[in-house]
């Protein structure tokens, strides 16, 4: 073989192992809920596309900002994940993980042929924990009959930050539906309790938890029973191949503008009193709509908070009540309507704007 027909041999199997990263804001840019810890049990999304869980005990989730000190500043990643434990426990169903969730189609049309052995996926991602001992990362499909798991065993030192690089193969009974569903979720288990653990469960390989009744082994460190504990969590990615490359950094507006498919924020501003444009219909009443940036992943749940006014006739008319909001079919804005405006005029040009910075509406898409 010529050295050019070698040079493009190369060229040719790298390209098949997909630069693209599948994860969607695996650099922890987007926090368009906000950076206020969350301490409530149960799974919630905090930082963009991530959600924190846990239960019995305590723990608080907060943004981590990294600095010169920490390994994965120098790559450039400059936020991360960080849980703390704040109440201790041993409880048999306690738990402390982050999730993570992929949606269907993004993994069927990947090019990963996953129901073949020899085909296969890559993690990598950063962690660190102030207590040394074995963790796991944990792979759940969802659109398969039988449960099918994988779990990635991972051993830390304490206090020093550990890139994880895994490739996990294809197997038979996987099913991944080309729709917006869920496809797969993937667990950081910082700790689990004994109802959910089994010494006998593996790594490294597929298994039917169905059958196990168990989501990972058993764990060698009870963080949770350890006061003040942390554990981080940063430059999370996914890609096609047997080889974890250099992760695949985006400009800030790329990646927010994939994180609102899932989530999109409007936050007030109370010095400019920006809002949403509506049209009044009658002394008392107006309507206006918002166009999402993105087409959302499905019809989103909408949630308001703060305080809000409805301005219009050169802002004589006035209402402290605010409108209702409901999201539209096609997945691509929301109408705002109010019947509680006096002193209006048919025809007039309003806003719905906020009247604290504090305020916000959220649509929401997640998995």
């Amino acid at each position: 073989m010529s050295k050019a027909a070698e040079l493009a041999a190369l060229i040719g199997s790298q390209s098949s192992l997909s630069k693209s990263n599948i994860v969607i804001n695996g650099a922890m840019q987007a926090w368009q809920r906000g950076t206020t810890s969350i301490t409530a049990s149960g799974p919630q999304y905090f930082c963009d596309r991530f959600a924190t869980d846990h239960g019995q005990g305590g723990a608080t989730t907060s943004q981590l900002t990294l600095s010169g000190s920490d390994t994965p500043y120098t790559l450039g990643f400059r936020y991360g994940l960080r849980m703390t434990n704040t109440t201790n426990t041993t409880a048999t169903n306690g738990y402390r993980q982050y999730r993570y969730r992929l949606e269907a189609q993004d993994i069927a049309n990947s090019g990963w042929n996953y129901t073949d052995p020899n085909s296969s996926i890559t993690l990598s991602f950063w962690v660190r924990s102030s207590l040394a001992g074995t963790y796991y990362c944990t792979l759940e499909p969802d659109d398969q009959s039988d449960n099918y798991a994988y779990n990635i065993g991972f051993t830390l030192l304490a206090n020093t930050w550990t890139k994880v690089t895994h490739a996990v193969p294809g197997h038979s009974t996987l099913v991944f539906n080309n729709d917006n569903g869920i496809g797969m979720s993937i667990h950081w288990r910082i700790w689990l309790g004994t109802n959910y653990t089994t010494s006998g469960t593996g790594t490294s390989s597929w298994y039917d938890t169905d059958n196990s009744g168990t989501l990972s082994p058993d764990f060698s460190q009870n963080w949770a029973n350890t006061s003040s504990a942390t554990f981080d969590l940063t430059g999370f990615q996914m890609e096609l191949g047997e080889v974890a490359t250099p992760f695949k950094h985006e400009t800030f507006a790329d990646n927010l503008a994939r994180c609102q498919r899932y989530m999109f924020s409007l936050n007030g501003d109370n010095a400019d009193y920006w809002g949403v444009p509506f049209s009044v219909y009658t002394s008392t009443s107006g309507e206006g709509t918002i166009r999402f940036p993105q087409a959302m992943r499905a019809k989103p749940s909408v949630t308001m908070s703060g305080t809000w006014n409805v301005k219009a006739n050169d802002d004589s008319a006035d209402t402290t009540t605010a409108p209702t909001i409901y999201a539209t079919d096609d997945f691509l804005g929301a109408n705002l309507y109010s019947n509680t405006i006096s002193g209006a005029t048919a025809g007039q040009a309003g806003n719905f704007r906020w009247k604290a910075d504090s305020s916000y509406i959220h649509f929401d898409a997640e998995l």
